[in-house]
């Protein structure tokens, strides 16, 4: 079990200090580069938008967005370690831009709508799993997204978040309580 968490830490670190060159290099205007960041990060960005947008068409927006903003922001990157909290710092505050141009505070059936974060090819499966994310509020939703996504660490989801640590822990342990019950129910009910 170490063997296996020190294997992830490594890997963790070499993914962060590879983005943060890649983030280098996009500042001296290497294009290959930002494409390259693109298709590392971009599905954490998309899943984080949506899960705070609640539209395929918006979190489509914001990733686009987020990356010309990444290509022209790279120069005054200050580099820490924690480029993927950058950059979905960037799609959090354009996807609450995005909602507030709209003034849309509704849930929109649209969370894990799309074909890039099905872990199901069963329609009954996916409709079951939009009904598990559904019980959750707005931030354990977004806990829970950017935890099981983007792979974010609880203290790196408490910065991007702007929520205490213990919170951040405390929602996501109830987020997966209500959605484990909800399963049982579910597979109860067949």
């Amino acid at each position: 079990m170490d063997n296996i968490l020190t294997h992830d830490l490594h890997i963790s670190a070499q993914t962060s200090a590879r983005n943060e060159d890649l983030i280098d290099r996009i500042a001296f205007g290497d294009m290959d580069a930002l494409h390259e960041l693109y298709l590392q990060t971009s599905a954490s960005v998309y899943g984080f938008a949506l899960s705070i947008t609640k539209n395929t068409h918006d979190a489509e927006d914001v990733l686009q967005d987020t990356f010309i903003i990444v290509h022209r922001k790279a120069k005054d990157y200050s580099s820490s370690g924690k480029a993927l909290a950058w950059i979905l710092t960037i799609a959090k505050n354009l996807s609450l831009m995005k909602l507030r141009e709209k003034g849309r505070t509704t849930d929109i059936d649209e969370l894990s709508n799309d074909a890039r974060f099905s872990v199901s090819d069963g329609t009954d499966e996916m409709l079951i799993l939009r009904s598990a994310l559904s019980i959750l509020d707005e931030e354990e939703r977004n806990v829970v997204m950017l935890h099981s996504i983007t792979g974010l660490r609880f203290k790196e989801i408490s910065g991007l978040l702007e929520l205490p640590l213990g919170t951040v822990l405390s929602k996501y342990h109830r987020a997966i309580k209500k959605m484990r019950e909800f399963l049982k129910e579910k597979n109860n009910e067949k």
